[in-house]
């Protein structure tokens, strides 16, 4: 017996392992805060509702609850996020070639301007392909005119796979509008419904054209057939991965008005203050939004929810916070739950321009989304792998744990499509970890079903095991980082 205590001990030291015996996050504890963020009382948590009152609340209270404190610029739980609302008002077009206007057949498209008003005249149509080349440049010509570009881009390189950072690209070139091509037979339809959901962005730091919009491929294909073009040829030309555009010899004349509502929103924000003055501190996040009253006036339900995106995350959040608190620890650990993540990301952005704590002073950010996907005993994938010096330390946890570490870079994928990327923009050490993202078929198949629409519902049939999983991990970071003596950062000044 004596022998089996001193190998059981050994083991134990040389593990440096997760508390012994530690109550684990169970998935009752996880579906009773996604039961309560993800219900119909709370329309879908966008920005700006009623919905986003009760949730940013009920995230407060918890975080109180387990003994954080308030830890917004204010000194209260609530950072104020400056936002832009920007709804279609009225619009009219016109599109000539060689001085004749041109017949098109078709009324798919939504305008929506970056001013109140907004008319020009005489404004040139380019065909941008997907918008940029294969390294990411913007070759075509479209410096003051109109860049049609293809909504779908798979030949696009990573970074700018997203139409937002194609927008953006195409803005800094020069653009004066941007109008994305949608499948009428698959994509037109949701992209339509996000133009018109009035998209939000955040105060001073937009990158807008003076018009954005969209046109279905049945308009692309009246309008570039009315000037004489082959609307095959040009979608072929745009596969090749080093295309560079081509002027249509049409020109635009638009004229749009467009309704603009000014508000602030609520990032939350929570401390568990360390011992250790001059160390440092760890950050978790996640957002706590989603897409509102999303469906059609007459479907049977409206309300896009967010269970898996993200109260999952937030309910992560949630319990991770009640058991960090339970413990001293040398660093400060912030919680962090932001708003507009689904805009763009525009919480997380405005908490990387206007920190409650010195970025340089993060040692890790932690970002938790979109975590009830895999079920237990799932890999641990790293979004953001190879872009830190942490991995090797996340995959010991990890394995510490219990857990297979999934070692491909597939899940940097969404690298710019969570939160952690506005950070890791300004030099923090942010990633994303979990078993959601290992298992990239698993996570496709969620993207192509529930994803974004009234489907994503706490259900019985909703995954947990691998929340659950996800939230030890978490916890088992989160003391890791914030032990100044085991892990001892550069960032802190150590």
């Amino acid at each position: 017996m004596r022998l089996f205590y001193g190998i059981f001990f050994a083991a134990i030291a040389i593990l440096g392992a997760v508390p012994s015996f530690a109550k684990g996050v169970t998935e009752a504890e996880l579906r009773e805060h996604i039961a309560v963020l993800a219900s119909d009382e709370f329309e879908g948590r966008k920005p700006g509702t009623e919905g986003e009152a009760k949730t940013v609340k009920y995230i407060a209270e918890q975080w109180a609850k387990a003994g954080l404190k308030p830890a917004a610029r204010d000194s209260s739980w609530f950072d104020p996020v400056p936002l832009i609302q920007r709804g279609r008002g009225t619009a009219t077009f016109a599109f000539n070639s060689n001085g004749r206007k041109l017949r098109i057949v078709s009324d798919e498209i939504v305008l929506i301007g970056k001013e109140a008003e907004y008319a020009k005249n005489n404004l040139p149509v380019v065909f941008a392909g997907i918008g940029v080349k294969s390294d990411g440049r913007v070759d075509a010509d479209v410096k003051g005119k109109l860049a049609l570009v293809l909504f779908e881009a798979e030949n696009a390189p990573t970074k700018f796979k997203s139409p937002r950072a194609r927008r953006e690209a195409l803005i800094a070139a020069g653009a004066e509008a941007v109008l994305f091509v949608g499948d009428s037979q698959g994509n037109w339809s949701t992209l339509r419904r996000q133009l018109l959901s009035r998209p939000i962005g955040l105060e001073g730091r937009e990158k807008r054209a003076m018009i954005e919009g969209a046109i279905s491929s049945e308009f692309a294909v009246a309008l570039v057939t009315a000037a004489g073009l082959d609307w095959d040829k040009l979608r072929a030309h745009a596969k090749g991965a080093d295309y560079a555009g081509e002027p249509l010899g049409v020109e635009a004349d638009l004229a749009v008005s467009t309704d603009i509502y000014r508000f602030n929103s609520s990032n939350v924000i929570g401390k568990i203050s360390g011992r250790k003055k001059g160390s440092g501190a760890l950050l978790f996040m996640g957002h706590w939004d989603h897409l509102g009253i999303c469906g059609p006036e007459d479907a049977p339900d409206r309300i896009c929810n967010g269970a898996v995106d993200n109260a999952s995350g937030i309910a992560v959040l949630i319990e991770a916070a009640q058991r960090l608190s339970k413990n001293r620890h040398d660093r400060d650990i912030y919680f962090l739950a932001t708003t507009a993540e689904e805009s763009g990301l525009l919480g997380a952005y405005a908490f990387a321009d206007k920190p409650v704590i010195p970025l340089e002073q993060i040692v890790v950010s932690l970002n938790i989304d979109t975590i009830a996907v895999a079920g237990r005993n799932a890999k641990v994938a790293i979004i953001g792998r190879g872009t830190t010096p942490l991995d090797p330390i996340i995959e010991a946890i990890a394995r510490k744990t219990g857990r297979v570490v999934e070692t491909s870079t597939d899940a940097n994928d969404f690298i710019q499509r969570q939160d952690g990327w506005a950070l890791a923009q300004k030099g923090v050490p942010a990633l994303m970890v979990g078993g959601a993202f290992a298992d990239m078929d698993l996570m496709q198949k969620f993207l192509g079903s529930d994803y974004h629409g009234p489907n994503d519902e706490l259900t019985d049939k909703t995954e947990l095991g691998g929340a659950a999983d996800d939230a030890d991990l978490h916890i088992a970071l989160g003391r890791y980082f914030a032990n100044a003596q085991k892990y001892k950062s550069a960032k802190a000044g150590e």
